[in-house]
């Protein structure tokens, strides 16, 4: 079972992979697949739920998912994404929601959307046991405030205030970073000011890990951001099988004899 000190262990030392997951049979897929660290993200909302933003998804949602997933995982670490408005407003809630991923899902980390309103919160939850994972550049929970999904850290001003939050993050005990959306060569630069992992979503090739939405991944998402790239196409297979299954019931070849089963003992009663 990976911990997050085997994660911090593999810091400029081994590739880092992360995907997110939903449900148990994506999660098993994923796990043993070999894939290092599982985000039970509240991209939920997008990939799964059919919502436009990450804004609606609750604490209830990513509790139940979470759950789900844990059940079928075995190896990987298994990260849990505080959902909007879940934290930052009330430190004891902030504590009690980030501690129901540990205690009713059986997550091993929670990650946090980060800002300067973080690092005291991080050092909290991390004083009680709960492992923090934190999150900097394109936070999409911040969408209204940024105007869309764009790219972080682009201006001097910008990119030194990301180094610094990242540091103050991790001096207050998260055990790694998510880079998302920033240069390349910002990424790179955190890289190496920090001890603790970065792994990045559209960072470039120099973070110590990478991570993707799933759905991106394997191909089943109708649209993947230009930092993504599909590694199969899932959706084209899941299209193929349900116009198969279509046809084979309109033209009666679905159910074959090898479907059913026929009790002869029946056969007086009708």
């Amino acid at each position: 079972m990976t911990t997050v000190t085997d994660l911090r262990g593999k810091a400029g030392v081994e590739p880092i992979t992360m995907l997110t997951a939903y449900d148990a049979p994506t999660a098993r897929i994923v796990d043993e697949a070999g894939v290092d660290v599982i985000l039970v993200g509240d991209s939920v909302g997008n990939a799964v739920l059919g919502h436009d933003s990450t804004l609606p998804v609750t604490v209830d949602q990513i509790a139940s998912h979470t759950a789900a997933v844990t059940r079928a995982v075995e190896d990987a670490l298994v990260v849990a994404d505080l959902p909007f408005l879940s934290f930052g407003v009330d430190e004891a809630e902030s504590v009690r929601n980030a501690g129901r991923m540990l205690k009713e899902a059986n997550a091993d980390a929670v990650k946090l959307e980060s800002g300067a309103h973080t690092v005291s919160l991080t050092e909290r939850l991390v004083e009680l046991g709960i492992p923090v994972m934190a999150h900097l550049g394109l936070t999409p929970q911040r969408v209204n405030e940024l105007g869309g999904y764009t790219r972080q850290g682009t201006s001097e001003e910008d990119a030194n205030a990301i180094v610094d939050l990242a540091r103050a993050h991790e001096e207050a005990g998260a055990f790694s970073l998510v880079l998302e959306h920033v240069p390349a060569n910002l990424a790179a630069h955190v890289t190496d000011e920090l001890d603790v992992p970065t792994i990045g979503i559209g960072a470039g090739p120099d973070c110590d890990g990478q991570v993707l939405v799933f759905h991106d991944a394997v191909g089943l998402s109708e649209w993947v951001p230009p930092f993504a790239t599909r590694f199969g196409d899932v959706r084209g297979e899941m299209e193929r099988a349900v116009d198969d299954y279509v046809t084979a019931v309109e033209d009666g070849t679905f159910p074959a004899p090898e479907h059913s089963h026929v009790e002869e003992d029946l056969d007086s009663l009708y």
